[in-house]
């Protein structure tokens, strides 16, 4: 949104489950440990006006936690533990949540009207009438298809393909390699999370041995594909070519 990534801020709430953790969110009050250091949410957004907040898995944080995200979508300004206000009005806040998911994964591919009132149902059951008011827009996302998928491999390379560009490496990913690696790493009940591993097991654990063997040397051009029938990767590497010898005179 803001074309940085140094500007998404991201809360893990499985931390802020007890009732002190709120003063890790705005900062302790005067004369406590902690008071010098900030808010986390706090002071990353003072130094960063225009951010976008990413709460994952909001269900997870205590009940005074949610009073004050509260004060944050009612107001868009938050006090923190020194008395300083700190402007959200140019944020914007996005939350997570599992809530309703079981519902989702049963009846979004048979009557995604149905699957989608559940989830409402079990959405307001975990949380105050008050609090999902101020939402502006709830958006229930259904199963990953093979489309988006086949993306989130893609970008999942790409950071591999970083990796070995240091190296002067280059990587080419075969389609049936990108099938295997599909089938392989997902799983309806863990979504994509299982991609990363075996791109781990299937790609990068076999190029690194490859380069600590000098199977693989600095410039060369690897093409990942299937072996065959068989569900193993295969890698070709094509060398560098090597620069022609001058000619004497």
């Amino acid at each position: 949104l803001f074309d940085d990534e140094k500007l998404m801020i991201r809360i893990d709430m499985s931390e802020y489950m007890e009732k002190h953790s709120v003063s890790r969110l705005i900062g302790a009050p005067p004369g406590y440990v902690g008071y010098e250091e900030g808010g986390q949410l706090t002071e990353q957004v003072r130094r960063h006006l225009y951010s976008v907040i990413l709460f994952d898995e909001i269900e997870k944080a205590h009940p005074d936690v949610f009073n004050v995200l509260l004060q944050i979508l009612e107001d868009g300004r938050l006090t923190d533990g020194r008395g300083r206000t700190v402007d959200f009005r140019n944020t914007v806040l996005v939350m997570t949540s599992n809530v309703g998911s079981s519902a989702i994964s049963e009846l979004a591919g048979k009557d995604p009207e149905l699957a989608r009132k559940e989830a409402m149902e079990a959405l307001r059951a975990a949380f105050r009438p008050e609090f999902i008011n101020r939402i502006d827009e709830i958006v229930i996302f259904n199963p990953l298809g093979k489309e988006q998928l086949a993306k989130i491999v893609s970008l999942l390379m790409r950071s591999v393909e970083k990796l070995l560009a240091e190296r002067q490496i280059t990587l080419e990913l075969k389609p049936a390699a990108q099938e295997l690696l599909l089938r392989e790493g997902y799983d309806p009940a863990y979504g994509a999370r299982p991609l990363r591993r075996t791109i781990q097991r299937l790609i990068q654990d076999p190029m690194a041995l490859q380069i600590l063997e000098g199977a693989v040397l600095s410039g060369d051009h690897i093409i990942v594909d299937r072996d065959g029938q068989k569900d193993v990767m295969r890698f070709e590497r094509k060398p560098a070519k090597q620069p022609a010898a001058a000619a004497r005179i």
